[in-house]
């Protein structure tokens, strides 16, 4: 699960005064070393954990999935807890046996979590041994609905035809096209437009996913990561981008802010959205797993769960934090979907390593225009 405030490298220190002399060396310094999304974490939260526990955090940033596995395939990341998406990353290092079971019992407030949104984690964790929910979202369209009305008149402003149809997608390249570069997020949505599985490995329905995209790719402005698709919207820089629908909440935050007039919404498409899961979870060789522990049960306390969704104003899986999450997210569909529209919803599967590989390289085709 996934963001871009330039959090690059957030290091929180905590002095002490200074003690006495000695003549026993003091004990080392315990480190936390995180490894998370952009600009997706409440800078309290961290710094509350240190206070508490002692235990200094050195937090590093990513802003792909293919980063972050790349990283943890090199093997000894250094990470005490990342961060990967329920799928496909977060369930292909539970089969890798690339994952420290967590001991519940060193997370007093994992009960806290939601049953109904831990059980659709299940899939991709039997048992959900592996991880706790961090937050979740879905991935859809950042728009500006009055630049698009101005292009196309009063069209239907909640379906990926705005960015999927070629002859609308000419129209509207003048005010801005951009696509997340993800090809685990865009294909699967990409093949649910089409009215195919967004889970098919069959090389028909990749074939397909992939004409529609290279129909659309001369209208495309960029193909970026979301954390700069983020900063660009905001900007008022593109009339249609294909990003988390986080992302899209805090562009539209930020252009408030800046008062010059960009209008932002987030659009879950009609045709059904893909719903994912961001996972706090242990890498297997971790170098302080009681600190990881610790850092988790910190974290899934409502008031620290609260802070972090008020911060990135994506939803957690608390139902504890809703009365201390503030009413404008809380009560913002985008932000947490009502039963309705989580019943559009879809989630992925990993795919067998072959048609893996075949996404891919459609994604590859896709990015070079041939």
């Amino acid at each position: 699960m996934r963001r871009i405030l330039c959090l690059s490298l957030l290091t929180l220190i905590l002095g002490a005064e200074a003690a006495p002399a000695q003549t026993t060396p003091a004990p080392a310094e315990r480190t936390l070393n995180v490894f998370n999304w952009s600009d997706y974490i409440d800078p309290y939260a961290v710094a509350s954990f240190t206070a508490e526990t002692g235990i200094r955090v050195r937090y590093d940033v990513y802003d792909s999935l293919e980063t972050l596995e790349g990283r943890m395939a090199a093997g000894r990341s250094g990470y005490d807890i990342i961060v990967p998406t329920s799928e496909p990353s977060f369930s292909r290092m539970v089969r890798a046996g690339a994952l420290l079971p967590l001991d519940r019992s060193l997370i007093p407030t994992w009960g806290g979590q939601a049953p109904a949104l831990l059980a659709k984690v299940e899939t991709s964790d039997p048992g959900n041994r592996h991880g706790a929910i961090y937050l979740w979202g879905t991935v859809g369209l950042a728009i500006r609905p009055d630049r698009i009305r101005a292009i196309l008149g009063d069209v239907p402003l909640d379906s990926l035809d705005l960015l999927m149809r070629p002859e609308i997608a000419r129209q509207l390249s003048r005010c801005g096209i951009a696509v997340m570069d993800s090809g685990i997020d865009v294909l699967p949505s990409v093949l649910r437009w089409l009215g195919r599985d967004p889970n098919s490995a069959v090389p028909e329905d990749l074939r397909a996913a992939e004409a529609a995209l290279l129909a659309i790719r001369p209208s495309v402005r960029a193909i970026t990561a979301s954390a700069t698709i983020l900063d660009a919207v905001a900007a008022g820089e593109y009339c249609v981008a294909m990003t988390y629908s986080g992302d899209v909440i805090q562009a539209q935050a930020r252009a408030e802010e800046a008062n010059r007039g960009v209008q932002i919404r987030y659009v879950q498409p009609k045709e059904g959205a893909q719903l994912w899961f961001d996972m706090l979870a242990i890498p297997a060789d971790a170098p302080d797993p009681a600190a990881a522990h610790a850092f988790i049960a910190h974290v899934l306390r409502p008031a620290v769960m609260a802070g972090i969704t008020n911060h990135t104003r994506y939803p957690n899986a608390v139902p504890a934090s809703l009365p201390l999450v503030n009413a404008a997210v809380r009560d913002d569909p985008n932000i947490y979907p009502t039963p309705e529209m989580i019943g559009r919803t879809f989630t992925v599967t990993a795919l067998p390593p072959a048609a893996e590989r075949a996404r891919a390289r459609s994604w590859s085709r896709f990015k070079a225009g041939r």
